[in-house]
């Protein structure tokens, strides 16, 4: 019982109630949560922290202030003992009593501690607990995993409700390292309870939050989040409704973060004002070192600030740009990126539009630059002619790392595979993948 007035005191995801938009739906799930102060007082499961020091609140679950430790009454109870005291000295018969009464109260606090502190290493009893208290199913799965280093919870449903309950023993967790919470619906409130959950949390490395539907609140709080986390080092957005709305709040973030090394936000609604407000933050960014932007429609001015902040940034090493619509210009503009850039190992613009005078403007860039080993140009209508741009710029580089070029999908002719032939001799590890020799028409005797 004891654990359970002290889960119910637990106040968790202040960060939700910073959305005036959404407080309405987030006060009837948690109820009303006090802003935290500027200050972040920690939460009484927060390492360092101890009972006495609970910051007097509402609690998250809406329980009256009679379930709080330290209550009125107590302190009643304790003035009518002290006041009822005698202060006549004791004879040796009762200082023998005396002294073993408080010996004996004193094992006895020792070991209900201990037993307390044994009892709930893994967060077990506090999960059912906020289970019970937010009326949702424990996840068996969670309570059979979770002093595992990894945990998969992807596809269970949990909802925005069992997220946040799910968040409370996280708090505190220090055997999970990898958490995959992939599609469960989590929506904004369940995206910030785990946001607000990472700002104590200092063990979890990589979390997968993809298909959940987050949102603006959920990128909100992630976001503040990115400001204060220090260990999360991989962290999976994908499929998640982002906007630019959304990608304002994370790329102040991401200007600031340098811990953060691997993003994925592919799959989402960004546009070209996305691409934008992210091109600034990338050419600022110190830790990422691979960024996914896939099938998010940025094209224009949009692919061009990514390929200013592309080509300004030392750290990253893997850029997924496909499914975009790059287009002629954006082909130019990741060209010279390309010249600018020294660090790029892997670029993938498969699917982007790129006519063939866009291949042979990145072409450009290509002969310069040192560090690309992979390039996915899949599926672009750069015909054979753009093809041969490319490995033609290969080979007048000779500090060239080219390694792999994929032109899935994409005919070339004689002319290239001759091409090919003679590079193999300088650069006997280069791989082609292309979509096949083009038939050349042959006139028929008469």
């Amino acid at each position: 019982m004891m654990v359970g007035k002290k889960i119910s005191r637990e106040t968790l995801l202040l960060s939700v109630r910073e959305d005036d938009g959404d407080e309405g739906h987030v006060e009837e799930l948690l109820g009303a949560v006090g802003s935290r102060s500027p200050s972040r007082p920690r939460h009484i499961y927060s390492r360092g922290s101890v009972d006495n020091q609970t910051v007097a609140r509402a609690n998250a679950w809406g329980l009256s202030a009679g379930d709080r430790v330290g209550s009125e009454a107590d302190d009643g109870d304790d003035d009518e003992e002290e006041a009822g005291r005698s202060d006549q000295p004791l004879d040796g018969q009762q200082r023998d009593n005396a002294c073993f009464t408080l010996d004996e109260d004193s094992d006895t606090d020792l070991e209900l501690e201990d037993e307390r502190d044994q009892y709930d290493l893994t967060g077990q009893v506090r999960y059912r607990e906020a289970c019970k208290r937010l009326g949702v199913i424990p996840a068996s799965c969670f309570l059979r995993t979770m002093q595992k280093s990894e945990v998969s919870m992807a596809h269970h449903g949990l909802g925005p409700q069992g997220a946040v309950a799910l968040a409370v023993p996280l708090v505190t967790n220090t055997s999970i390292v990898k958490l995959n919470l992939r599609d469960n619906w989590m929506e904004g409130v369940g995206g910030a309870a785990m946001a607000d959950m990472l700002k104590e949390n200092c063990y979890i490395t990589e979390l997968d939050l993809s298909e959940n539907r987050i949102g603006e609140l959920g990128a909100k709080a992630l976001a503040s989040m990115l400001l204060e986390n220090t260990t999360l080092a991989s962290l999976n957005l994908s499929q998640n409704c982002l906007d630019k709305h959304a990608t304002r709040h994370l790329a102040t973030a991401l200007s600031s973060n340098q811990h953060l090394q691997h993003l994925d936000m592919s799959h989402n609604r960004l546009g070209e004002a996305a691409g934008e407000i992210l091109g600034a933050a990338l050419a600022e960014n110190t830790g990422m070192k691979s960024f996914n932007l896939a099938w998010n429609c940025i094209r224009g001015k949009g692919v061009i600030a990514l390929a200013k902040g592309l080509g300004a940034n030392i750290f990253l090493r893997v850029v997924d740009l496909s499914y975009n619509g790059l287009g002629k210009e954006g082909a130019v503009a990741v060209g010279q990126g390309l010249k600018d850039n020294n660090t790029l190992e892997e670029l993938n613009i498969s699917v982007n539009r790129i006519p063939p005078e866009g291949a042979i403007h990145l072409a450009v860039g290509l002969r310069v630059n040192k560090t690309i080993r992979i390039l996915k140009m899949a599926r672009n209508p750069v015909q054979s002619v753009g093809c041969f741009a490319v490995l033609k710029a290969i080979q007048g580089n000779p500090a060239s790392a080219v390694e792999y070029l994929d032109f899935s999908d994409i005919s070339v002719d004689q002319e290239f595979e001759d091409m090919f032939c003679s590079i193999k001799e300088s650069l006997p590890d280069l791989q082609v993948k292309h979509g096949g020799k083009r038939r050349t028409l042959q006139k028929t005797k008469s």
